[in-house]
């Protein structure tokens, strides 16, 4: 597949930020990492916690959400994530039992976890499921639900693997400023995200896949493209993001590496683990990795009366 020119520019542009983004003050953490052999995500020992399914959000039958409520805490205000699962923008559920478990995993860990359903390419392509998104985040800062659910709009993160990666990257650089208001984001889980659809760092069997989410017929002169991309949107202000990616999948790890270096160069806090492997998304989603992601959320996400302690 030839490269577009312009492509090929940003491209020489990126591999410049990467060689600066070292220089960068933002905090930066990078691990290496084994993965354990793949389990069920501790489905069993996660039964216990409450689900309160198929909530809508939108008039769209796609468009529900499940909630994972946290352990009874005494807490006056919950920080809240929000779960987007994978799935090439076609397909996958909130339902689906790797993804069930990870909104009762953050639920264990003492967020208010909501999973969300969001409308599939073909028959909705670019905006739609990201707008959805985005919808869910206005959704948990409304009065009724911030009260119903004791949520705190300051503290609301998002995490998403594979197509969910790219939703919820795109949901943390898109907007600029306040990271309490409005569709923004605190935090963001981002794990073998697709994250730049223009045409960079794509397998020729992956292309096909991206296009039809943007409804484009071919690569050259796809303006979604860049509008779907997060390397694209990202400044100074944008939140901090915890990158995962494994280093021979099938989203090549240049994906990773765009997002890591743009994010690094605009001073935005990232924490990068590069799993060893060919897993992809949740399947690499061991105790290591869960422990790192949990103590990131734990950082940034933290009570109003906790931050600066010692």
């Amino acid at each position: 597949m030839r490269a577009d020119p312009g492509i090929v520019a940003r491209a020489g542009a990126l591999a410049i930020i990467a060689m600066l983004a070292g220089c960068a003050p933002a905090a930066q953490t990078d691990a290496v990492l084994t993965p354990a052999v793949a389990d069920d995500h501790g489905l069993d020992a996660l039964s216990q916690i409450e689900v309160l399914a198929d909530i809508p959000y939108g008039t769209d039958p796609l468009q529900r959400l499940d909630v994972c409520l946290p352990p009874a805490s005494g807490q006056t205000s919950l920080a809240a994530m929000l779960v987007v699962h994978g799935g090439s923008w076609a397909r996958g559920d909130k339902a689906d039992p790797a993804w069930r478990s990870v909104c009762q995993w953050l639920a264990a860990e003492g967020y208010l976890a909501v999973s969300v359903n969001y409308r599939l390419a073909p028959a909705d392509v670019f905006p739609a499921a990201f707008d959805d998104v985005r919808s869910v985040v206005a959704w948990l800062r409304a009065p009724e639900q911030a009260q119903r659910f004791l949520i705190d709009p300051e503290r609301i993160g998002a995490l998403g693997g594979s197509a969910g990666g790219n939703l919820v990257a795109l949901l943390g650089t898109s907007g600029s400023g306040d990271l309490g208001s409005g569709s923004r984001v605190a935090a963001v889980v981002e794990i073998s995200g697709p994250i730049d659809l223009t045409g960079l760092a794509v397998r020729d069997e992956f292309v096909p896949v991206q296009l039809a989410y943007l409804g484009c017929a071919v690569p050259q002169g796809c303006a979604k493209a860049a509008e779907a991309s997060a390397t694209y949107a990202i400044d100074a202000t944008d939140p901090p993001f915890f990158i995962a990616h494994s280093t021979d999948e099938m989203i090549p790890i240049g994906q990773a590496e765009l997002l890591v270096a743009g994010l690094r160069a605009a001073a935005v806090p990232v924490d990068y683990a590069r799993v060893e492997g060919t897993q992809h998304s949740l399947a690499m989603l061991d105790a290591e990795l869960k422990a790192r992601i949990a103590a990131f959320l734990a950082e940034h996400l933290a009570e109003p009366t906790t931050l600066g302690a010692g």
